[in-house]
């Protein structure tokens, strides 16, 4: 056992230290310690980024800091998981920390389902939140009228950008790591991108190999705090990202975890409270915003099947995406949910032969996949803890696809359709539809044909 187990193994307490930006340097640092433990500094660089003159900007950049502190530190309390939370830099309010104790709860849950814990009853920020602090710090702010928009090198993102520039948005793609392949999609659209880099505390690395608990943690809402910071930073009123609202759907339920939700920190709910704290703590003028939130994943699909100058460089296949590089040697494995999804959503808009260009291989042919397809429509097994499309979504895609010539006599599309007429299959139509429940702008919000 090294001396670093000593100070964490058992640690009751999970504290947040401080938070330091160095505007020469474009770093901020971030600070953590499980109990007696090392001191835990992520590091996070904004490239190229101005320091605001504005009193009110940099006012509003110290705000939006905190919350990135406090929102980042999902990753390192994980490890241990203490009963308890203790807060070193400025108090929070109730707003702030009603926020927190969702995101801990439900954005750990499939990670607590996973380890079996019980976070409901020991994730409390609201204990130590400061009732008077409850007015909030939000100041007013004059920012320009252009996206910074979230990529991620799947379709969602370049529909999502597409879309702002058809409503003649100006934009701004930008990621949080150094993934090649997002800069290959933003390069089809002809843009340039901003790349944020983040550096998680070394010693985090140690813990994992020591034994420390692991599991999903929620990297969307991480994100979306780092893309707040940025936006203050580089002058930008609206920070988009491209979640839709087949996020909503619980992955799975649990007797003792209750609805257990993959993609938490992509749901309307997680974007609600987020929208919320901002107004209340950083600036009612900054707009965080899905402009996808009104479609399902189909109709996602469905546009992207459109935009034929990004079907070969876009990648939806997750071991394309991690912080330490890619784990698959091509833009799809081939043998996981995303690449199974991705092959199922598409295949109702474009040809096999289509398909198979883009993946690579014709999924929907290989029999070695029908376990995984099967689970995707809940004709058996288990939801896959992924992003990946309702299971309401995936059958009215199979049935689509059963019916239609090019695709029926495929082996996992033949073996499936007797199931198909035992179990409930909504309406493709409907589910094409947009939703009117979204926080898009009115002056952005569009659903063209």
């Amino acid at each position: 056992m090294s001396d670093h187990a000593a100070g964490w193994r058992n640690a009751e307490v999970f504290r947040f230290l401080d938070a330091h930006y160095a505007p020469p340097s474009g770093k901020a640092e971030l600070a953590y310690a499980l109990g007696d433990g090392p001191r835990l500094v992520e590091t996070i660089t904004f490239p190229y980024a101005p320091w605001p003159p504005e009193p009110s900007r940099q006012e509003a950049f110290g705000a939006a800091l905190n919350i990135l502190h406090l929102v980042a530190g999902v990753s390192y309390f994980k490890a241990v998981a203490p009963p308890r939370i203790a807060i070193a830099s400025d108090p929070i309010g109730p707003v702030l920390a009603g926020f927190l104790d969702e995101l801990y709860v439900q954005g750990l849950a499939e990670f607590a389902f996973v380890n079996q814990l019980d976070l409901r009853s020991t994730i409390s920020f609201a204990a130590i939140a400061d009732p008077a602090n409850g007015a909030g710090k939000a100041v007013d702010l004059v920012l320009p009228e252009r996206a910074l928009v979230a990529m991620g090198g799947g379709k969602d993102s370049l529909v999502a950008l597409t879309m702002l520039q058809q409503q003649g948005v100006e934009v701004q793609p930008v990621c949080v790591g150094s993934s090649t392949l997002i800069e290959d999609t933003v390069r089809a659209a002809g843009l340039p991108l901003l790349r944020i880099e983040r550096e998680l505390a070394p010693e985090l690395t140690v813990m994992n190999r020591e034994g420390a608990l692991n599991g999903h943690v929620p990297v969307t809402a991480i994100n979306s705090a780092i893309l707040l910071c940025a936006a203050i930073l580089y002058g930008f009123r609206y920070v988009v990202f491209a979640n839709e609202r087949s996020a909503d759907e619980a992955t799975r339920k649990d007797r003792a975890h209750g609805a257990i939700n993959h993609q938490y920190s992509k749901t309307s709910a997680f974007e609600s409270g987020f929208r919320k704290v901002i107004a209340h703590q950083v600036s009612p003028d900054i707009e965080y915003f899905s402009i996808l939130r009104p479609f399902a994943e189909l109709e996602i699909a469905r546009r992207f099947s459109r935009l034929p100058q990004f079907h070969g460089v876009f990648s939806s296949c997750n071991r394309n995406f991690h912080l330490d590089g890619s784990r698959t040697a091509g833009r799809w494995c081939g043998d996981c949910p995303k690449c199974r999804f991705t092959a199922l959503a598409l295949g109702v808009f474009m040809t096999p032969e289509e398909v198979a260009a883009i993946l690579g291989r014709d999924l929907l042919d290989a029999p070695g996949q029908l376990e995984g397809f099967r689970a995707l429509c809940g004709l058996g097994g288990d939801k896959p803890f992924e992003c990946v499309g309702g299971i309401g979504e995936c059958r009215a895609a199979l049935s689509q696809l059963v019916v239609d010539p090019k695709w029926r006599d495929h082996a996992v599309v033949k073996t499936l359709a007797p199931a198909l007429e035992t179990v409930e299959v909504p309406d493709l139509d409907t589910i094409l539809q947009p939703s009117t429940r979204h926080f898009v702008p009115r002056e952005i919000f569009h659903h063209d044909p």
